[in-house]
């Protein structure tokens, strides 16, 4: 089984965020996948399903963005789960353009509180991850005024491409080629 936890801040004022790409995600994959992501347990909204034959509990933290390692502790926990073999996270990265997508098998938080208290919480890095880019941080903005604003017009579709994106990498990563999935997307805008 793998747990997919998708990163961002709940309630109705965080929707649509920068920070909440995480949240987007899982809802594509629920979407798609017909997965109900409504119980509310481990201080998160799950879902439990199937993609592509795997079994997946999808996670949606609902400890506010500096606290996820504390859902994601205690899923793993209960479910058993081997956080460097059946967990992947899903967040924001201010440092890859909009909609630029990067997998990585595991790293530092990189800035990112919500990674670091993951991180602080399993006491290792090795876990795998999907960032997705939201742009970086204009001059004279304020870093969370920027995570917590919304996207532009032009920027939400590019953000729709790259949930189908995450999904489509999420479902490469669980038949098990990870490798893969990092040759085809962290080089993906490059090449554009």
């Amino acid at each position: 089984m793998f747990i997919i936890a998708g990163l961002g801040n709940p309630t109705k004022e965080y929707e649509g965020t920068r920070h909440n790409v995480g949240f987007a995600v899982i809802d594509a994959l629920a979407d798609k996948y017909n997965i109900s992501v409504d119980t509310k347990k481990h201080r998160a909204l799950i879902g439990k399903g199937m993609i592509e034959g795997q079994k997946v509990i999808l996670a949606k933290p609902q400890t506010f963005m500096n606290l996820s390692g504390e859902s994601v502790r205690s899923l793993l926990d209960y479910y058993k789960i081997d956080e460097e073999e059946e967990l992947l996270v899903i967040y924001d990265d201010i440092s890859l353009d909009v909609g630029q997508l990067r997998i990585r098998k595991k790293g530092s938080a990189g800035g990112h509180n919500g990674i670091k208290n993951i991180i602080a919480h399993l006491g290792t890095q090795v876990f795998a991850r999907i960032k997705v880019g939201v742009g970086e941080k204009p001059k004279g903005y304020d870093l969370a005024d920027y995570v917590l604003g919304h996207f532009s017009g032009t920027e939400r579709d590019t953000m729709e491409e790259s949930y189908a994106q995450a999904v489509e990498a999420v479902v490469q990563i669980l038949g098990g080629d990870i490798d893969g999935a990092m040759g085809i997307y962290n080089r993906k805008k490059k090449e554009e």
